[in-house]
């Protein structure tokens, strides 16, 4: 049987996208979820200390708010639970295949469908394709001498081993982004010795979790309103922060202060501190909340190594100074590729064009969403659209809102196809690309936001609500469409680039 939309992916993306799709009336559809649980990436991030740095109250669904969350910042599977119930509670459940890992797409002009093969040699077919797996289910594996012959415990943050235990054991933690923040201060009281390697301090600020009361929850069951408001507080108050990220970073110089104050009150080691201070304007790279990762650096059995891998040897790590540490596991805290953005899965669109290779120089799509050369495929969180402020599920839902209104669109107006207009993605992106330029992203710093040319594919360089605004609609003004039951899908669609 044809669906109508084939949706890859089970994540807050996916489960959005198929709530609103029911709830618009659209039911010949199926989420293809390669794993047996649904969650994406709250379901593979499952280390110690796994948790938001968005605030529970705007880390969710419009639709669907959550006066039960018992935290400021919601736990991993807190969240999780949250997006079990979601599922459940609109019957996305009937419309998940499970075990279905998607091997390649390839678009088929005779039919004007989509043709999905998956690992095993099955054949899915359906009008719309929407590639749902989010920008942070790829882990970033570094490129370290050596590593493959390690004979101790070695494995990704986002796949943590959990059968493997850490009590007493000598392990290196690599890298000090976001995950690895919340590990070490969850690990290091069990462990016999922790060696940190630290290629670059973060920015750090503390954290405002606490947990909410029984009090607060009751109140937000009885009067939602309350809850309301406070999620309008949170974004608006993220909303100011992000305009020191993409207007005027020298807004930042608050920030960066109370960043400076927060480090000389947490460490009492000049020597440590002076380890611990960025050397790059704050923003540039993310900014890390936490309250217990600096307690955690200045535990006795906690070593922070600055000096940067030489190798790793069959039994540890060896620094560039030439020191040799002996562990028993080592942890790559190495965060996601998500800059270097490629086809989510083999992708073949019209005229036999390849999306890999059409990303070769970094990847480009219209609002993160569409990519000219390919009919009616569809990304969420797609390039350029990551938040460096707030809730990346404000984002999903706007690109969800656009989504379902291309398919109500193709619905009323007796289309096959839709394809962004090359011109207007090329439009587009300049202005995207100018407008980074200008922002605190291109001060200087490496990060996980640029790709190795330098290029900024991951970031949207302004507040959500433009964003929002630039997808409250689907404008069909900015594609080729393709109408219902002609005979020559590819000249129609070449002929429709003219239609008004």
């Amino acid at each position: 049987m044809t669906d109508e939309v084939l949706i890859v992916g089970t994540g807050f993306a996916g489960i959005g996208l198929a709530i609103q799709l029911l709830k618009a009336g659209i039911t010949r559809f199926t989420l293809l979820e390669r794993a047996d649980e649904i969650g994406g990436t709250w379901r593979d991030n499952h280390y110690p200390g796994a948790a938001c740095d968005v605030e529970s109250h705007l880390y969710s669904f419009s639709f669907e708010p959550n006066p039960e969350w018992t935290r400021t910042f919601a736990g991993q599977a807190e969240i999780l639970e949250y997006l079990k119930r979601c599922v459940e509670k609109y019957g996305v459940h009937p419309h998940v295949r499970f075990h279905a890992d998607v091997a390649s797409a390839r678009w088929d002009a005779a039919s004007s469908h989509w043709q999905v093969r998956l690992e095993g040699g099955a054949l899915l077919t359906a009008r719309v394709l929407v590639s749902a797996c989010g920008g942070l289910s790829r882990p970033a594996r570094p490129d370290i001498p050596g590593l493959e012959r390690f004979l101790g415990k070695r494995f990704h943050s986002a796949r943590w081993d959990h059968s493997f235990t850490l009590d007493g054991k000598d392990v290196a933690v690599v890298g000090t982004g976001a995950s690895a923040i919340q590990i070490v201060p969850a690990i290091a009281p069990l462990v016999r010795r922790l060696h940190l390697y630290q290629r670059t301090p973060p920015w750090i600020l503390p954290k405002a979790d606490v947990p909410i009361p029984s009090s607060r929850r009751a109140l937000y069951r009885r009067m939602p309103q309350f809850q309301t408001l406070r999620r309008r507080m949170i974004y608006w108050q993220r909303e100011a922060l992000g305009l020191g990220f993409v207007r005027a970073p020298r807004l930042l110089w608050a920030a960066e202060a109370a960043s400076r104050a927060f480090l000389k009150k947490s460490v009492a080691s000049p020597a440590l501190r002076a380890r611990l201070l960025p050397k790059y304007k704050m923003g540039c790279k993310r900014i890390l909340p936490t309250n217990d990762f600096y307690p955690a650096i200045q535990r006795p059995n906690v070593d922070l190594v600055t000096t940067g891998i030489e190798e790793v040897t069959p039994r540890g790590i060896r620094s560039k100074d030439g020191v040799e540490r002996p562990v028993d596991a080592i942890v790559l805290a190495t965060g996601f590729a998500a800059a270097e953005q490629c086809s989510p899965f083999e992708i073949t669109g019209r005229g036999e064009r390849s999306l890999a290779a059409t990303w070769e120089a970094g990847a480009e799509a219209y609002l993160g969403t569409s990519v000219a050369g390919f009919p009616n495929l569809f990304l969420i969180v797609g390039p350029n659209v990551t938040l460096g402020h707030s809730s990346m599920i404000l984002v999903i839902e706007a690109q969800i809102g656009y989504i379902v209104d291309a398919i109500r669109t193709m619905r009323r107006d007796a289309l096959d196809a839709v394809e962004v207009l090359a011109a207007e993605q090329a439009r587009y992106n300049e202005e995207i690309q100018a407008r980074l330029a200008r922002s605190v992203w291109a001060s200087g710093c490496k990060s996980w936001y640029l790709t190795r040319s330098g290029k900024n594919t991951t970031l949207w360089p302004g507040l959500i609500g433009e964003f929002r605004r630039r997808t409250e609609r689907f404008d069909a003004s900015r594609y080729e469409r393709l109408p219902r039951r002609l005979a020559a899908p590819e000249t129609a669609i070449s002929s429709a680039r003219a239609a008004p």
